[in-house]
């Protein structure tokens, strides 16, 4: 796995985290017990911080950056699809940032919420909790509240399968 200090900024890893070959940690990164980042993904803590909730999956070629005056806070129990870009915000617990949207600088994801695949959180908005954001720019579905445990299945699923990895995963070509 590519791991990388930067300087005095170096991850910290929890206990039972999964970090693929092909993903990519710099700096200061925080990841909770039972994280998995999966491949092409890149957290990068190089100017503020970076921090990841318990049994939280980083899927694969996503994007997590920061800035020196925002961190990135993602909760616990999220799932965040294949090619995401978080920058700079805060995710609350048991969110799903679907794939491909982009999360930007100063907004806020309410625990239970679900940002729904290709939406753009456009810069200081918020998504309350339990709510759906969809579409460029994302407006919150009115009328649609998203139901407790709607990713337990998911999380759990991704923890293990992290976890299958760390056990078996075995590079042919070298």
């Amino acid at each position: 796995m590519a791991v990388y200090a930067l300087g005095d900024r170096e991850p910290v890893l929890g206990k039972d985290v999964f970090i693929h070959p092909d993903a990519t940690v710099i700096g200061a990164v925080t990841l909770g017990d039972g994280v998995s980042v999966w491949p092409g993904a890149v957290l990068r803590g190089d100017y503020g911080t970076i921090t990841v909730g318990a049994r939280t999956n980083i899927q694969d070629g996503t994007v997590i950056h920061c800035t020196f005056t925002e961190p990135t806070v993602i909760g616990a129990g999220c799932v965040v699809g294949h090619n995401a870009h978080i920058e700079g915000s805060t995710i609350g617990d048991d969110c799903l940032i679907a794939s491909g949207s982009v999360v930007l600088n100063r907004s806020v994801i309410g625990s239970g919420s679900v940002i729904g695949a290709g939406a753009v959180v456009s810069y200081g908005f918020t998504v309350p909790e339990r709510s759906m954001a969809l579409g460029v720019p994302a407006k919150v579905r009115e009328g649609h509240q998203v139901p407790e445990g709607h990713l337990e299945q998911n999380t759990e699923l991704y923890f293990q399968n992290g976890q299958y990895y760390r056990a078996n995963l075995r590079r042919l070509d070298a």
